[in-house]
Protein backbone atom coordinates (compact mmCIF):
# COMPACT_ATOMS: atom_id res chain seq x y z
CA UNK A 1 0.00 0.00 0.00
CA UNK A 2 1.42 3.33 -0.70
CA UNK A 3 1.96 6.20 1.52
CA UNK A 4 0.04 9.45 1.27
CA UNK A 5 2.74 12.34 0.46
CA UNK A 6 3.10 14.76 3.22
CA UNK A 7 0.86 17.84 2.80
CA UNK A 8 1.60 21.77 3.97
CA UNK A 9 2.42 22.34 7.88
CA UNK A 10 -0.56 22.83 9.53
CA UNK A 11 -1.89 26.27 9.92
CA UNK A 12 -0.28 27.17 6.90
CA UNK A 13 -2.18 29.67 4.62
CA UNK A 14 -3.10 28.19 1.37
CA UNK A 15 -1.72 29.40 -1.51
CA UNK A 16 -4.91 28.92 -4.66
CA UNK A 17 -2.21 29.32 -7.25
CA UNK A 18 1.38 28.03 -6.55
CA UNK A 19 0.48 24.74 -4.97
CA UNK A 20 -1.30 23.83 -7.53
CA UNK A 21 0.01 25.13 -10.62
CA UNK A 22 3.50 25.34 -10.23
CA UNK A 23 5.05 25.44 -13.48
CA UNK A 24 2.67 28.05 -14.48
CA UNK A 25 3.95 30.40 -11.58
CA UNK A 26 7.41 30.07 -12.48
CA UNK A 27 6.25 31.82 -15.84
CA UNK A 28 4.76 34.34 -14.19
CA UNK A 29 7.73 34.89 -11.71
CA UNK A 30 9.90 35.22 -15.01
CA UNK A 31 7.09 37.57 -16.59
CA UNK A 32 6.80 40.12 -13.28
CA UNK A 33 9.16 42.62 -13.12
CA UNK A 34 10.83 42.93 -15.37
CA UNK A 35 12.77 46.02 -15.21
CA UNK A 36 14.44 45.32 -11.77
CA UNK A 37 11.92 48.29 -10.51
CA UNK A 38 10.84 46.20 -7.08
CA UNK A 39 14.52 45.06 -6.53
CA UNK A 40 15.43 49.04 -7.22
CA UNK A 41 12.82 50.22 -4.78
CA UNK A 42 14.00 47.67 -2.25
CA UNK A 43 17.80 48.44 -2.15
CA UNK A 44 16.66 52.37 -1.59
CA UNK A 45 15.65 51.29 1.54
CA UNK A 46 18.13 48.51 2.60
CA UNK A 47 20.49 47.07 0.55
CA UNK A 48 21.34 42.66 1.48
CA UNK A 49 24.71 42.69 0.22
CA UNK A 50 26.50 41.09 3.42
CA UNK A 51 23.69 40.45 4.81
CA UNK A 52 21.35 37.65 6.39
CA UNK A 53 18.31 37.35 4.73
CA UNK A 54 15.30 35.34 4.89
CA UNK A 55 12.86 35.10 2.41
CA UNK A 56 9.80 33.86 3.69
CA UNK A 57 6.98 31.79 1.52
CA UNK A 58 10.20 31.05 -0.79
CA UNK A 59 7.90 28.50 -2.94
CA UNK A 60 10.13 26.95 -5.21
CA UNK A 61 13.25 29.64 -4.25
CA UNK A 62 12.92 31.57 -7.74
CA UNK A 63 14.24 34.59 -5.69
CA UNK A 64 16.66 32.66 -3.85
CA UNK A 65 19.90 32.16 -6.48
CA UNK A 66 19.10 36.51 -6.62
CA UNK A 67 19.51 36.90 -3.51
CA UNK A 68 22.62 35.06 -2.98
CA UNK A 69 24.67 37.31 -5.44
CA UNK A 70 25.44 39.22 -2.96
CA UNK A 71 24.23 38.66 0.56
CA UNK A 72 26.33 36.59 3.27
CA UNK A 73 23.62 33.88 3.93
CA UNK A 74 20.26 33.46 2.60
CA UNK A 75 17.65 31.20 4.33
CA UNK A 76 14.38 30.32 2.83
CA UNK A 77 11.18 29.63 4.44
CA UNK A 78 8.05 27.79 3.01
CA UNK A 79 5.25 25.25 4.56
CA UNK A 80 4.53 23.30 1.24
CA UNK A 81 6.74 19.95 1.21
CA UNK A 82 7.12 19.41 -2.12
CA UNK A 83 7.63 23.44 -3.04
CA UNK A 84 10.69 22.90 -0.43
CA UNK A 85 11.64 19.94 -2.22
CA UNK A 86 11.84 22.37 -5.57
CA UNK A 87 13.65 25.45 -3.54
CA UNK A 88 16.60 23.22 -2.05
CA UNK A 89 16.66 21.66 -5.54
CA UNK A 90 17.38 24.83 -6.98
CA UNK A 91 19.89 26.16 -4.68
CA UNK A 92 21.78 23.11 -4.20
CA UNK A 93 24.90 24.15 -5.64
CA UNK A 94 24.79 27.39 -3.63
CA UNK A 95 26.81 27.07 -0.58
CA UNK A 96 25.35 29.83 1.67
CA UNK A 97 21.73 29.00 1.42
CA UNK A 98 19.21 26.65 2.83
CA UNK A 99 15.62 26.15 2.80
CA UNK A 100 13.48 24.69 5.74
CA UNK A 101 10.03 23.93 5.85
CA UNK A 102 8.39 26.37 8.42
CA UNK A 103 5.94 28.84 9.26
CA UNK A 104 5.70 32.76 9.23
CA UNK A 105 4.02 32.81 12.59
CA UNK A 106 6.62 30.10 13.89
CA UNK A 107 9.93 30.35 11.86
CA UNK A 108 12.42 27.90 12.35
CA UNK A 109 15.07 30.59 13.14
CA UNK A 110 16.80 32.30 16.23
CA UNK A 111 15.86 35.37 17.15
CA UNK A 112 18.04 38.98 16.16
CA UNK A 113 19.62 36.30 13.22
CA UNK A 114 17.95 38.07 9.98
CA UNK A 115 18.95 41.84 8.52
CA UNK A 116 16.56 41.67 5.73
CA UNK A 117 13.27 39.67 5.46
CA UNK A 118 11.64 39.36 1.64
CA UNK A 119 7.54 38.49 1.63
CA UNK A 120 6.35 38.25 -2.01
CA UNK A 121 2.53 37.69 -2.30
CA UNK A 122 3.27 35.15 0.98
CA UNK A 123 1.06 34.95 4.00
CA UNK A 124 0.86 38.82 4.58
CA UNK A 125 -2.18 40.23 2.99
CA UNK A 126 -3.39 42.93 5.89
CA UNK A 127 -5.34 42.17 8.92
CA UNK A 128 -4.76 38.65 10.20
CA UNK A 129 -1.04 37.92 9.86
CA UNK A 130 -0.49 39.81 13.23
CA UNK A 131 1.36 36.47 13.94
CA UNK A 132 3.62 36.44 11.75
CA UNK A 133 4.67 39.77 12.42
CA UNK A 134 5.20 39.02 16.07
CA UNK A 135 7.80 36.38 14.61
CA UNK A 136 9.37 38.89 12.10
CA UNK A 137 10.10 40.90 15.55
CA UNK A 138 11.77 38.06 17.39
CA UNK A 139 14.04 37.25 14.16
CA UNK A 140 14.90 40.57 12.58
CA UNK A 141 17.76 42.16 14.65
CA UNK A 142 18.15 45.81 15.20
CA UNK A 143 18.67 48.10 12.25
CA UNK A 144 17.08 45.31 9.83
CA UNK A 145 14.22 45.62 7.79
CA UNK A 146 11.46 43.27 6.87
CA UNK A 147 9.55 44.10 3.17
CA UNK A 148 6.10 42.66 2.27
CA UNK A 149 5.36 43.17 -1.53
CA UNK A 150 1.51 43.03 -2.16
CA UNK A 151 -0.94 43.82 -5.12
CA UNK A 152 -1.89 47.17 -5.40
CA UNK A 153 -5.72 46.44 -6.76
CA UNK A 154 -6.08 50.59 -7.18
CA UNK A 155 -4.05 50.68 -10.23
CA UNK A 156 -2.70 49.43 -13.12
CA UNK A 157 -4.47 46.87 -15.43
CA UNK A 158 -4.05 44.20 -13.15
CA UNK A 159 -5.72 46.19 -10.09
CA UNK A 160 -9.07 46.54 -11.63
CA UNK A 161 -8.91 43.03 -12.76
CA UNK A 162 -7.97 42.08 -8.92
CA UNK A 163 -10.78 43.97 -7.92
CA UNK A 164 -13.59 42.12 -9.45
CA UNK A 165 -11.84 38.86 -9.09
CA UNK A 166 -12.25 38.94 -5.23
CA UNK A 167 -15.05 41.62 -4.49
CA UNK A 168 -14.59 40.09 -0.58
CA UNK A 169 -10.72 41.08 -0.11
CA UNK A 170 -9.53 43.42 1.91
CA UNK A 171 -10.34 47.13 0.94
CA UNK A 172 -7.18 49.04 -0.09
CA UNK A 173 -7.31 51.82 2.46
CA UNK A 174 -8.00 48.62 5.31
CA UNK A 175 -4.77 47.63 4.25
CA UNK A 176 -3.25 50.46 3.89
CA UNK A 177 -4.48 51.17 8.04
CA UNK A 178 -3.15 48.17 8.72
CA UNK A 179 -0.03 48.35 7.68
CA UNK A 180 0.66 51.85 9.44
CA UNK A 181 -0.68 50.57 12.44
CA UNK A 182 2.03 47.86 12.47
CA UNK A 183 4.89 50.93 11.81
CA UNK A 184 5.35 50.12 7.74
CA UNK A 185 5.89 52.62 5.42
CA UNK A 186 4.35 52.21 1.88
CA UNK A 187 6.55 52.83 -1.71
CA UNK A 188 4.37 52.23 -4.57
CA UNK A 189 5.70 50.68 -7.94
CA UNK A 190 4.18 50.35 -11.16
CA UNK A 191 5.65 47.57 -12.91
CA UNK A 192 4.49 45.09 -15.60
CA UNK A 193 4.01 41.68 -16.56
CA UNK A 194 5.92 41.10 -20.13
CA UNK A 195 5.09 37.35 -21.53
CA UNK A 196 6.65 35.77 -25.03
CA UNK A 197 2.82 34.96 -25.72
CA UNK A 198 -0.62 35.83 -24.87
CA UNK A 199 -1.01 32.18 -23.99
CA UNK A 200 1.45 32.11 -21.93
CA UNK A 201 -0.21 35.61 -20.14
CA UNK A 202 -3.93 33.69 -20.07
CA UNK A 203 -2.39 30.81 -18.64
CA UNK A 204 -1.30 32.88 -15.35
CA UNK A 205 -4.34 35.17 -15.43
CA UNK A 206 -6.48 31.64 -15.28
CA UNK A 207 -4.50 30.84 -12.03
CA UNK A 208 -4.79 34.07 -10.58
CA UNK A 209 -8.34 35.00 -11.29
CA UNK A 210 -11.53 33.35 -11.12
CA UNK A 211 -12.60 31.56 -14.07
CA UNK A 212 -15.08 33.48 -15.04
CA UNK A 213 -13.50 36.96 -14.86
CA UNK A 214 -9.90 35.34 -16.36
CA UNK A 215 -12.38 34.20 -19.05
CA UNK A 216 -13.79 37.63 -20.04
CA UNK A 217 -10.21 40.48 -18.81
CA UNK A 218 -8.38 37.56 -21.28
CA UNK A 219 -10.36 38.36 -23.85
CA UNK A 220 -10.56 41.68 -23.85
CA UNK A 221 -7.10 42.17 -23.08
CA UNK A 222 -6.35 39.79 -26.37
CA UNK A 223 -8.31 42.17 -28.55
CA UNK A 224 -6.73 45.70 -26.74
CA UNK A 225 -3.45 45.03 -26.50
CA UNK A 226 -0.97 44.50 -29.21
CA UNK A 227 1.86 42.94 -27.30
CA UNK A 228 1.49 40.22 -24.20
CA UNK A 229 2.22 42.79 -21.24
CA UNK A 230 0.15 44.17 -18.56
CA UNK A 231 0.29 47.16 -16.71
CA UNK A 232 1.08 45.91 -12.85
CA UNK A 233 0.72 47.36 -9.83
CA UNK A 234 2.67 46.82 -6.69
CA UNK A 235 3.21 48.03 -2.89
CA UNK A 236 6.35 47.83 -1.55
CA UNK A 237 5.22 47.73 2.65
CA UNK A 238 8.72 48.17 4.61
CA UNK A 239 9.34 48.50 8.28
CA UNK A 240 12.80 49.34 10.08
CA UNK A 241 13.44 47.21 13.29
Amino acid sequence: MSQARPGPLAGARPSPNIWHHTETYELENRAFDPDGLVWTTMRGVRDWQGAAVLDLGCGTGFHLPYFSRTAAHVVGVEPHPELVALARRRTRRLEHVEVHQGLAQRLPLPTDSVDVVHARWAYFFGPGCEPGLAELERVVRPGGVAFVIDNDPTRGTFGPWFREGFPDHHSPATVADFWAAQGFDRSPVMTRWAFDSFDDLASVVRIELPGHVAHRVIAEHRRSSPVPEVAYAVDVWWRRY
